[in-house]
């Protein structure tokens, strides 16, 4: 039997509603597990995936979520008030990235290690430096008027996919950290598989965010 136009729409918003939910859980236990692991405070080192986990995992999701229809926890709230949840969330992920990124350089440098010399560090450099990048772009947001040659909406447009792609960066950090010696020793098998899965749904959930905000957009213009 074909499915109603009707009947397709709430099944999409269905499906689309879980998948939020589950970013949801999987944005906060993500580090909660990390957290476990690394147990914080227990050297230099173990602040260092925490505060990554903290930063890509939790807040960077959140402040992309915000602005879901369907997986805001804001969603009651005025856009003015998820706008400035937004920037609290990314400045204190910029600030738990650079907090992580000091203190594994340093930690290398105690240790006589050297520095950004495999592909999960320099991903980490590049995604820490991309974030700062994206949050001093924001600010175009903010006052539109630096930009007289564009149009809120094309700042919103582009703000929105270079942000998926700083998200991306992070992401591909956070998975390239989980191939590490620390974490192949502490977490394997089937767990480790499983581990490998929250930062690719959360991917998923947020790419499939942007790409129906853009194609909204491309609708209303016609």
């Amino acid at each position: 039997m074909a499915l109603t136009a009707e009947t397709e729409s709430r099944l999409y918003r269905s499906l689309r509603v879980a998948a939020g939910a589950a970013a949801h859980l999987v944005a906060l236990g993500f580090p909660t597990a990390v957290a476990v692991l690394a147990r914080p405070g227990s050297s230099l080192f173990s602040w260092h995936p925490l505060l990554m986990a903290l930063a890509f995992s939790f807040l960077m999701t959140e402040a992309l979520l915000i602005f879901s229809p369907e997986a805001s926890v804001l969603r009651s709230f005025s856009r003015k008030v998820r706008v400035r949840a937004h920037w609290a969330l990314q400045l204190l992920a910029l600030l738990c990235a650079l907090l992580g990124l000091g203190i594994i350089t340093y930690n290398k440098h105690l240790n006589g290690k050297g520095h950004f010399v495999t592909w999960h560090g320099l991903t980490g450099l590049l995604a820490v430096l991309y974030a700062g990048g994206q949050c001093a772009g924001g600010v175009l947001l903010l006052y539109p008027k630096l930009m007289k040659n564009w149009t809120l909406a094309k700042l919103k447009l582009y703000h929105a996919t270079s942000g998926l792609v700083g998200y991306l960066l992070g992401c591909a950090s956070l998975m390239l950290g989980m191939c590490s010696l620390w974490f192949t020793t502490t977490v394997t098998g089937a767990s480790w598989y499983l581990a490998m899965l929250c930062p690719l749904l959360t991917s998923l959930v947020i790419m499939n965010q942007v790409s129906n905000a853009y194609l909204y957009r491309k609708r209303s213009q016609h």
